[in-house]
């Protein structure tokens, strides 16, 4: 009878060397062209956050696809022209399932931990209801955002502005207050790391910082009606604050007529029986 070598030493051998050429793959080849990108603060902060996701996932992952190749390999039936017999009796280990639970309970409360710590770090670019838990410091330009069936408006209270165009300034700290007309949409600009809820009736906070010149798209992700699938349009972050600055003269000269009649500024607004806000 031949002599049974130790399965175990061989897995963790083989287990160590797979992370050793995976782990620098994953965080230093695939991690950084990770969505959604480095176009603001948080966006890039969602890298981190699915950088370190995918970092120890990775050798959990080996861990289960590796002891399913190798008992495939090492414990198949050998001796295919005599008859099929069944192997040695399969046992618990106590010292495997421990060190399985201690493993993944460490995983879970680091984790954990380590959410809460980035969730409260700048300020999240999901919306966190009229009174967010966490406001980033610093001043911030202030854009309303009103999801009605089936587009998005923007409102800048400070320039008086209200129009159907997303642009931002650089290197600025946007406060996004997020609320709809009519029934509930998704405010979701992918590429700056934000989406918020838009309901009607309340006031849905959400902040990113700006970093240079980007392109972005924003979409409604609240299935809102048949024309649903439509309500999209383009944004930007412009070039520099001059460029931002021309392009909100632009905007105001465009919309000037439109502007008299807009109703006050509020952070909420109610449909009436002649149109929006009565």
């Amino acid at each position: 009878m031949r002599s049974e070598p130790n399965h175990m030493r061989r897995f963790v051998a083989l287990w160590l060397l797979a992370n050793a050429i995976m782990l620098p793959i994953v965080i230093f080849v695939l991690a950084p062209g990770m969505p959604p990108g480095n176009g603001t603060e948080q966006a890039a902060g969602q890298v981190v956050d699915n950088t370190v996701l995918l970092a120890l996932s990775t050798p959990v992952a080996l861990g289960v696809l590796l002891f399913l190749g190798y008992t495939i390999w090492a414990f198949r039936e050998r001796n295919l022209d005599g008859p099929v017999l069944d192997g040695p009796a399969v046992t618990g280990n106590s010292s495997v399932q421990m060190w399985w639970l201690i493993t993944t309970t460490a995983l879970v409360l680091f984790l954990a931990g380590f959410g809460s710590v980035r969730l409260l770090e700048d300020g999240s670019g999901g919306g966190q209801g009229p009174s967010p838990l966490v406001v980033p410091s610093g001043k911030a330009l202030q854009v309303q955002v009103i999801g009605q069936q089936w587009q998005f408006t923007y409102r800048y209270p400070a320039y008086g502005l209200e129009t159907n165009s997303l642009v931002l300034p650089p290197d600025t700290l946007v406060e996004f207050h997020v609320t709809s007309l009519d029934v509930i949409h998704s405010f979701w600009a992918y590429q700056l790391g934000v989406k918020a809820d838009a309901n009607p009736g309340v006031d849905n906070i959400a902040y990113v910082e700006t970093r240079g010149p980007l392109s972005f798209e924003v979409r409604c992700a609240e299935l809102c009606g048949v024309w649903h699938g439509y309500m999209y349009n383009p944004g930007k972050v412009a070039s520099s604050k001059a460029a931002f600055a021309s392009w909100i003269q632009s905007q105001q000269q465009k919309y000037s007529a439109a502007s008299k009649v807009l109703p006050p500024y509020s952070h909420t607004y109610f449909p009436g029986p002649n149109g929006r806000s009565g």
